[in-house]
C-alpha cells in the first residue's frame, strides 16, 4: 500500500459496522499504525469493532483538538515522510467534514502527500438525500451563533437565501441545544418555509422528516441531546 493519509469515517452511533462500512475500510485500516483521533479512547473502541484482534498497544495515535497547533499538526503526519501512511479517526462520520481533521488535510496537500478519502456515512448528505430539498445547489453552515440577535440575523439571512438562490440551507447545533433552535426556527421563518428535521441517522431510533414551519408548531420531535440535521428550503 502506498503511503498516504487515509481519511477513516466511523459509524454516526452505535450501528452496526457492516451496515454502514464497506469492508474495504477494515484492510485499509489493518496496515496503518499512526491515527490521528479527535478522542484516543473512542477511537480505540472503534478499531476494536472494526477488528477484535487489533493489538492497540501497537499503534500510535495523535490526537487532534482545537488547542493542537499547527506545528504539532505537521509532525503528525511525520510518518509519511518514512514511507508509513497515517489515518484521520473523526468522533462520528466523515473525517475533515465539520471537524478539525480539515487541518491535517490541508498541509497533506500542502506537503504533496496523497490524501485518500474512505468511504462511509456523511449525516450532512445523508440527510440532504432525505429531505427532498434542492440537490443541486446546498450550502453547509455548520454552527449558527450562538447570541441572541446574531441568530436571528443568521436565520433571517439563510432562509432569504433559499427564495432568493433556491439553495438548500444545512446546519447543526450542539446536541443539548437542538430544542431551543428548533423554536427560533418555527418563530422566525416564514409559515410556508420546509424545514427537514434529521436526528440519529442510520440509528435504529433514526428519525427524518420534511414539514411546513406551520406544520411542524407543536409537533416538534424530541431531538434533546440527539445529533441533528436541520435543513431549510422553499
Amino acid at each position: 500500500m502506498k503511503a498516504s493519509l487515509f481519511l477513516i469515517p466511523v459509524t454516526l452511533g452505535e450501528t452496526d459496522h457492516q451496515k454502514v462500512l464497506p469492508a474495504y475500510n477494515r484492510e485499509v485500516i489493518l496496515q496503518i499504525r499512526h491515527f490521528i483521533v479527535e478522542n484516543v479512547r473512542t477511537a480505540r473502541r472503534f478499531l476494536k469493532k472494526t477488528e477484535p484482534a487489533i493489538v492497540i498497544d501497537d499503534l500510535t495515535f495523535y490526537e487532534l483538538n482545537k488547542h493542537t497547533t499547527a506545528e504539532q499538526v505537521a509532525g503528525y503526519l511525520a510518518p509519511m515522510a518514512k514511507g508509513e501512511s497515517v489515518g484521520i479517526i473523526s468522533e462520528a462520520g466523515c473525517p475533515a467534514i465539520a471537524d478539525p481533521g480539515a487541518d491535517v488535510v490541508a498541509i497533506a496537500q500542502q506537503k504533496g502527500y496523497p490524501v485518500v478519502p474512505l468511504v462511509g456515512p456523511s449525516s450532512i448528505l445523508l440527510a440532504l438525500m432525505a429531505s427532498g430539498f434542492n440537490g443541486q445547489s446546498f450550502a453547509f453552515q455548520g454552527y449558527l451563533p450562538i447570541e441572541g440577535n446574531e441568530r436571528t440575523q443568521a436565520i433571517k439571512k439563510l432562509e432569504n437565501r433559499i427564495y432568493a438562490e433556491h439553495q438548500t440551507q444545512i446546519f447543526i447545533e450542539t446536541p443539548y441545544r437542538n430544542d431551543k433552535l428548533a423554536e427560533e426556527l418555527l418563530r422566525l421563518c416564514r409559515p410556508s418555509t420546509r424545514l427537514c428535521i434529521a436526528c440519529n441517522i442510520t440509528c435504529d431510533d433514526e428519525y427524518i422528516r420534511t414539514r411546513t414551519i406551520q406544520e411542524w408548531k407543536g409537533n416538534l420531535p424530541d431531538m434533546h441531546k440527539k445529533p441533528t440535521i436541520f435543513l431549510l428550503y422553499k
